[in-house]
């Protein structure tokens, strides 16, 4: 037996419910690889899965979420996993087509999984998680294109939330300037801990103008909100600078102009974490593993359980979550 928190409906017009609950072995889908579940974490993705209808993302029920996790392979039909592999898990899907990470064991399909590099502990992988995943995939392909340290000031815009928590650390060791876009001005100390040397008010940015371009002031950005403050930012990076787009907290809509590609030759990169390559996934994590300040990651951490996470989930989809939670699933 083994605790899991489930999502069920009475019937199918009902709203989804929430309940930690005991499973048996037999209960799990088929996959290649059983895993002991120490970690898991909340995402965005999460608080969609866990309001009403599965925020469009659970078709099945009963459903088991939570779109990360990481633990001890317990049992594998795979060649590339034996017990005692230490392993973690992002996107694939899984938490929302496929059950999750928010239970003491879960069973995959081994493709989906990556060894944890050296010196990564189960709980430091969710304090990185999805969010983490996505900053380092988007500092890569922000280098790429030809971002260096001395190219001038970074701009993150939801700098409190996982992925902007994350981003603003990661930038801020490898030696970047780090400008932290916040609709919460309490969370200046909290940034400024991180790395960042200038805060900017979320009104500064997320006002729509009618000028395609302003003033070049940002060397590069990594934009979890879209909308709004992504289409004015675009209007103020410096000639052949990138953007990466990693979500859209402020909307999918993008009111811009073709302007700042055609006279500045700047770059709308799309970073998409749920569907990348083995090989992206391994680069990526060895680069946490060496880039991102482990005591930056703990400053980050909300600790949380299993029975924490419905409320979590609601608090995450009103932007009330600052920094990273992990979910202790064995507490």
């Amino acid at each position: 037996m083994f605790d899991a928190l489930v999502l069920s409906k009475a019937d199918e017009e009902s709203a989804p419910f929430a309940a930690v609950m005991q499973l048996e072995d037999a209960d799990l889908p088929e996959g290649d690889v059983v895993v002991a579940v120490e970690y898991s974490t909340v995402n965005y993705k999460d608080g969609l899965c866990y309001s009403a209808n599965g925020g469009g993302l659970v078709r099945n029920y009963p459903h088991v979420g939570g779109i990360d996790f990481a633990g001890t392979v317990e049992s594998s039909r795979d060649h590339r996993y034996a017990p005692g592999d230490r392993v973690v898990l992002t996107g694939w899907r899984v938490g929302e087509a496929w059950w999750g990470g928010y239970a003491q064991k879960a069973c995959v399909k081994a493709d989906w999984l990556v060894p944890l590099p050296d010196g990564v502990s189960s709980r430091e992988a969710m304090a990185i998680g999805t969010a983490g995943l996505t900053s380092m995939l988007s500092v890569l392909a922000l280098e790429n294109h030809g971002l260096t340290p001395g190219s001038g000031p970074v701009l993150v815009t939801g700098a409190s939330g996982g992925v902007g928590s994350v981003a603003v650390a990661l930038l801020a060791a490898l030696g970047y300037e780090v400008a932290a876009v916040t609709g919460r001005p309490e969370s200046a100390d909290y940034l400024a801990g991180l790395g960042a040397t200038q805060i900017v008010a979320r009104e500064e940015v997320d006002e729509t103008v009618r000028r395609p371009l302003e003033g070049e002031t940002w060397s590069g950005c990594i934009d979890p909100v879209g909308g709004d403050m992504l289409a004015r930012v675009l209007g103020q990076l410096k000639y052949g600078a990138s953007a990466a787009a990693v979500g859209l907290a402020g909307g999918a809509h993008l009111p811009g102009s073709v302007i700042p590609f055609l006279l500045r030759g700047i770059n709308l990169l799309g970073i998409d974490s749920v569907m990348q390559p083995y090989e992206n996934r391994v680069a990526a994590w060895t680069r946490l593993a060496s880039d991102l300040p482990m005591d930056q990651l703990e400053a980050m951490v909300v600790p949380a359980t299993l029975t924490d996470v419905p409320g979590l989930c609601a608090d995450i989809l009103r932007g009330q979550v600052r920094g990273r939670v992990v979910v202790d699933v064995n507490s």
